[in-house]
């Protein structure tokens, strides 16, 4: 089977890309949708991030204050590397996991979509890896609209992640997305047209 990575930054439109390919018929892990899901799988990772960073971020019961734990992890690199630390090798654990189901269940390409494919050296284990692009002005206030955050917030969390042009240098196709949906489904399109004829498929 298949693996391919698919990465972007906060504010890239990956989800946008994610949903085209799920249309297409292709099977797609989504790691955001994964870090929510082992909070429930792994009840233990609650414990832990209790240990760490004390109760404040857990509500009355006890189910983790996303949006307010990432304020305060973003902050700091630390902090979020503490975080990373301890959810990481269950998302990770997860992954795998997902990717030996569809395996099994005769999938011939699954996508794995994660914004932290790179940084977390995930992409070494693909076969072919898609990064989704935009420039930084697109960035901010793509997000801010999104999420109604200040510009801070944001750059809080591009800051996070490594460089968009950074990420270029780790994979084997770009997707500019900061043109109309049309451009960026024929640069989909093409991409996976591409990968299946190197692939054999």
């Amino acid at each position: 089977m298949l693996k391919i990575g698919l990465t972007g930054g906060v504010g890239s439109g990956k989800s946008t890309v994610s949903n085209i390919l799920r249309e297409q018929g292709i099977k797609i892990i989504d790691a955001d949708l994964i870090s929510r899901e082992v909070l429930n799988i792994y009840p233990e990772i609650k414990e832990k991030i209790k240990a760490a960073f004390g109760e404040d971020f857990l509500d009355e019961e006890g189910n983790l204050e996303r949006r307010q734990l990432g304020n305060y992890i973003f902050k700091q690199d630390e902090r979020r590397k503490k975080l990373e630390r301890i959810i990481m090798p269950y998302i990770k654990k997860e992954i795998d996991l997902r990717f030996e189901a569809y395996e099994k269940s005769g999938e011939y390409i699954c996508v794995l979509d994660a914004p932290t494919l790179i940084e977390q050296d995930i992409y070494k284990h693909m076969h072919k890896n898609i990064l989704v692009w935009v420039d930084r002005n697109t960035q901010i206030k793509r997000v801010m609209t999104r999420d109604d955050f200040t510009e801070k917030q944001v750059l809080d969390r591009i800051k996070s992640q490594m460089h968009l042009d950074e990420k270029k240098k780790h994979v084997d196709f770009i997707i500019d997305n900061s043109k109309d949906l049309l451009n960026t489904r024929k640069q989909i399109n093409n991409i996976i047209a591409m990968i299946k004829k190197d692939e054999g498929h």
